[in-house]
């Protein structure tokens, strides 16, 4: 036990006899505690994701002492399990997770127990704002609102504020309603009744007002309005809230689709279908009380940095914090709500459900009045988990199971979203089959059917530069590649040591089984092992290996989503999502992660940056067919070229190149360019698949109008003529930063810019240097210099590590 007096919290409370009601308000306790007030227990919780109030009107004295005495969530959540009438699976992670177990019996952040890409850190403690709230007549708990966008094209908007009333008698009052910039000035006159009272109102927009909308990034400007409510009781009595109010309509469609079986999944916002380009965010950091503002404004703006429109809410993390979905809303990235629940099944008691009620309750009332939030989602392939029997569950058991599902997300949880929230979709699970689902009794016997709803998919064996490997699936919430980050990221938790990649420490660090090989695998189906006789050498070369291999794939794999948006081959297609896992890291170790701890962006955040561009093609071969196809987000059409070069790799001059004729740009994707690959061989000087690569890039009015895109002839190991680039870099200080700007004398593959642990990041990484000369240019987030910057540059390139 923890005596909060001495360890966690103190506070002494000056008590005003003024006040009818003094209550003490608890926004986060991780997880399990006794609070006392001058030693009486006043209340007990086991629930992270909920806020406590605490009616201590009687005990609260002129001097006082609060104490909060935590148990073990590890000890908890084993004595829960053992009371259970029947065992809820899993008892514990994989043992490579080194994790705890029973995990699913507590209601607090899953993966702090492990998972695949984290440690096991089972914290505890005071988590959010603690106060002392004293009042008369009334205390306003909640106040939310919704915009809707009616079936007469009329803007509504629904609010709700919730009262603790203490008087004796009815409260009479009226709230007034401003939002100025829309010539809104309404009031309402209301009674409430002792108790907790919900008041409802609503607002209509005039038709004759054109309202500007919230858009995702890429599509517009996140438009808000200031809003203020005002309540007035009589006696005197007032409350006053002023903030911002956002417009925008979501709808997830699911209709048939010609040429193909199954419905369609995907989302309008404001009625404009949108194609979800993003990834799955999962906590920044174990210990929550490390995130600040500045850290997390750095990983929300490298998103937006990255073209990216969405971000997937994971379900065994938490509620992010309220400056997370402002941020969101203001940099307009949509946000895919899990509940959290995560690859296990749960408990049914009534405790349980209880405290879930609770949960989602608070969590409503919370969140609902962020437009970032388009979709409200029950759990993380809780329906997977069923449907494929992960917990080898005996067949004369599954329905007691399949029951328990249907009883915490169908008939607990979704009822309470749909009745507090009316205009956004909610999905029982990811993946899923959506209706088709819901016409199975909510467990779908595959939910993972290209048909339909989302899925994940990862498949670390077959090679990931072969598209015809890959799903086409209606929208890919999950997949992705693990990596390793970079020595100056792990230095800061290791020692030189550690620094090989069959160590303890790289051991220790991979929590996915077989992780380290994997990598390693997939990388020599097309990349030589790196040699050098320094092992600190081989083992950085190593690391960047891994992201070479990382980003390749996931690009590949995303540019095949994104072709498929429009498509219907073979009765599949019309992928409209592509959110590839993960973001971000929770510490320091190989991971899915595009975004090291600490901010810096891995190769494949840089590639993100150029496979989610608006505007972009990309090529695959199909029966020796060189094939390229151009993709658009925009809603407007767009007139370009597509020019084609052919390198080899010991020369810096194309031996051949092709322009195309104008080709128009629209929401769509189609095909751009098609030629046999022998004959393009054939007239770029009868070039090799082995000492060549083909170079292309979109111009508009013969400018670039996109970044450079590559398509590879060969694997790189087998590529011939490959030359030691001797790149040499210059730097020089610019208004908004610093140009790097770099000297080759050959072509070169994944070049890699990196200055250490200086924080920031370069407008391109990774690249294919085809051109003699190239400018680069870095974005610092700490003040830096020209001379520190040259001190810590490295340059790699994939021929330096063999």
């Amino acid at each position: 036990m923890i005596n909060a007096s001495e360890d966690i919290e103190e506070a002494n409370i000056m008590y005003i006899k003024l006040w009818q009601k003094v209550i003490l308000v608890f926004e986060g306790i991780d997880t399990v505690s006794t609070i006392l007030l001058n030693n009486i227990s006043v209340a007990k919780t086991y629930n992270m994701f909920t806020r406590y109030t605490v009616d201590v009107t009687k005990i609260v004295a002129k001097d006082n002492n609060i104490e909060v005495q935590f148990q073990s969530a590890v000890n908890w959540a084993k004595d829960r399990s053992g009371n259970s009438t029947y065992k809820v699976p899993p008892d514990c992670p994989p043992q490579v997770q080194k994790g705890e177990c029973h995990v699913n019996f507590i209601r607090k952040s899953q993966c702090s127990f492990s998972w695949d890409w984290g440690p096991s850190f089972p914290t505890q403690g005071i988590w959010k704002e603690v106060r002392i709230e004293a009042y008369n007549a009334f205390h306003l708990d909640y106040l939310s609102f919704v915009p809707v966008f009616d079936k007469i094209s009329q803007w509504t908007v629904m609010f709700e504020s919730v009262f603790d009333v203490i008087t004796n008698g009815p409260l009479p009052g009226n709230v007034t309603v401003k939002i100025p910039d829309l010539n809104v000035d309404e009031m309402q006159t209301f009674v409430l009744i002792p108790g907790q009272q919900e008041l409802k109102m609503t607002v209509k927009i005039s038709k004759k007002i054109e309202v500007n909308l919230w858009w995702p990034n890429g599509y517009g400007s996140q438009n808000s309005y200031n809003l203020t409510v005002k309540f007035l009781f009589d006696g005197g009595y007032t409350v006053e809230n002023t903030t911002k109010i956002y417009f925008r309509s979501v709808e997830l469609v699911e209709e048939p689709i010609q040429g193909s079986l199954g419905l369609s999944f995907y989302m309008k916002i404001n009625q404009v279908p949108i194609f979800l380009k993003g990834s799955n965010w999962i906590p920044a950091d174990s210990f929550q009380d490390k995130i600040t503002l500045n850290r997390l404004h750095n990983l929300l703006q490298s998103v937006v940095d990255a073209n990216m429109n969405t971000l997937r809410v994971w379900g065994g993390g938490l509620y992010e914090s309220d400056e997370f979905y402002r941020l969101c809303d203001e940099l307009g990235i949509m946000v895919w709500q899990d509940f959290m629940f995560a690859c296990a099944l749960y408990p049914t008691d009534k405790w349980f459900l209880e405290t879930v009620e609770a949960e989602v309750i608070h969590q409503m009332r919370r969140l609902r009045s962020h437009p970032s939030i388009i979709v409200w989602s029950g759990n993380n392939e809780n329906e997977a988990a069923i449907a494929d029997n992960w917990f080898s569950i005996p067949a004369e058991k599954e329905d007691v199971y399949r029951m328990d599902y249907v009883t915490l997300y169908i008939k607990t949880i979704m009822p309470l979203v749909l009745k507090m929230d009316e205009t956004r979709p909610f999905i029982s699970s990811s993946p899923t089959n959506g209706k088709e689902s819901v016409q199975e009794y909510w467990l779908a016997k595959n939910p993972y059917d290209n048909h339909y709803g989302d899925i994940h998919y990862y498949s670390y064996i077959t090679d990931c530069w072969d598209w015809k490997s890959y799903p086409k699936p209606r929208l890919a919430s999950e997949y992705g590649f693990q990596s390793w980050p970079s020595l100056s990221t792990l230095k800061k938790v290791s020692v030189p040591v550690d620094w090989h990649y069959t160590s303890n420490f790289c051991s220790h660090r991979q929590h996915h089984s077989s992780g380290n090989e994997q990598m390693l695998s997939q990388a020599k189906l097309h990349y030589k092992n790196p040699e050098n006789n320094d092992p600190i050498k081989e083992f950085q070369y190593t690391l960047y290996l891994t992201q070479v291999m990382q980003a390749q794939c996931v690009k590949l794999q995303t540019e095949f989503y994104r072709r498929s948006m429009r498509e219907i081959v073979g009765g599949l297609g019309h992928t409209m999502g592509a959110l590839y896992w993960q973001l971000n890291d929770i510490w320091q170790a190989p991971s899915w992660s595009s975004i090291e701890y600490g901010g810096k962006w891995k190769m494949l955040h840089y590639y993100a940056k150029n496979f989610f561009t608006p505007v972009a093609a990309s090529a695959f071969e199909d029966k020796d067919v060189l094939q390229i196809y151009g993709v658009s987000d925009l809603t407007k059409s767009l007139s370009l070229q597509l020019e084609v070069k052919v390198y080899r790799w010991n020369s810096l001059l194309p031996v051949c190149e092709r322009l195309t004729e104008e080709l128009i740009f629209n929401v769509n994707t189609s095909q751009i360019y098609k030629e046999p690959i022998p004959e393009l061989l054939r007239r770029c000087q009868n070039s090799t698949r082995e000492n060549s690569v083909v170079v292309f890039s979109l111009l508009n009015q013969g400018q670039p109008y996109s970044s450079m895109n590559w398509h590879y002839l060969t694997s790189l190991k087998h590529a011939q003529g490959l030359l030691q680039p001797n790149i040499t870099v210059s730097i020089t200080r610019e208004n908004t930063g610093f140009a790097f700007h770099l000297v080759t004398s050959s072509v070169a593959p994944f070049v890699w810019l990196d200055v250490w642990d200086i924080s920031g990041r370069f407008s391109d990484n990774g690249f294919l240097l085809a051109e003699k000369t190239k400018t680069v240019y870095f974005y610092p987030w700490q003040t830096t210099s020209v001379d520190e910057l040259q001190r810590f540059l490295n340059v790699t390139t994939l021929q330096d590590i063999y």
